[in-house]
């Protein structure tokens, strides 16, 4: 062969190369991207969740004023979620909200004037509501953190990776806690 058509050679592989890194660092960038968009997506929900809260307390309140310290739980698990700053601390933070809220929903169950209140039936009903967005907004964002991972992980571009320092992202996971049963105690 000549040492023109090695040059050639030489030139083709090194432009597949190089149009292999790039396109498999911009799936990487996309992935890492739509990890934060799913992201969002669950702190929107978790968000009007967040909003819905203090409203239901109060109505709680009402009938239930003397159960201080589960109007308290609630009240505090709402504020700590608020105010997490990063994705692990805002999971951890939401998994005690949902504890504390079940643990008012049950305390509901004691009070017959509670449960046939309307404001309070409204409020439960947009609740739950909100929890079954939350449920399928981290799923989502789940499948999302498992495409990202994948790629990451695998062969070859777990290498370009590498190269440009991809993290992996914090999958959402129930806790030991919220996967008890509330107790609640009269």
């Amino acid at each position: 062969m000549s040492a023109g058509i090695i040059l050639i050679i030489v030139v083709v592989l090194v432009v597949l190369l190089i149009v292999w890194l790039a396109g498999t660092y911009n799936k990487l960038v996309s992935l890492r991207n739509r990890v934060k968009d799913q992201w969002a997506q669950v702190d929107v929900v978790l968000k009007r969740r967040a909003d819905l809260i203090p409203n239901l307390v109060e109505t709680v309140k009402g009938y239930a004023g003397h159960e201080k310290e589960t109007l308290d739980a609630v009240i505090n698990a709402r504020n700590k979620a608020v105010s997490a700053q990063t994705t692990h601390d805002e999971i951890e933070a939401n998994g005690e909200l949902t504890q504390a809220l079940g643990r008012l929903f049950a305390l509901a169950e004691a009070y017959p004037d509670l449960k046939a209140n309307t404001n309070f039936m409204e409020l439960q009903t947009s609740l739950n509501e909100t929890e079954d967005k939350i449920t399928f907004a981290r799923q989502f964002y789940n499948d999302t953190v498992m495409m990202y991972q994948n790629k990451l992980e695998m062969f070859p571009s777990n290498i370009v990776a590498n190269m440009f320092g991809f993290k992996k992202e914090e999958f959402f996971e129930a806790s030991e806690a919220d996967k008890e049963v509330p107790k609640v105690q009269f």
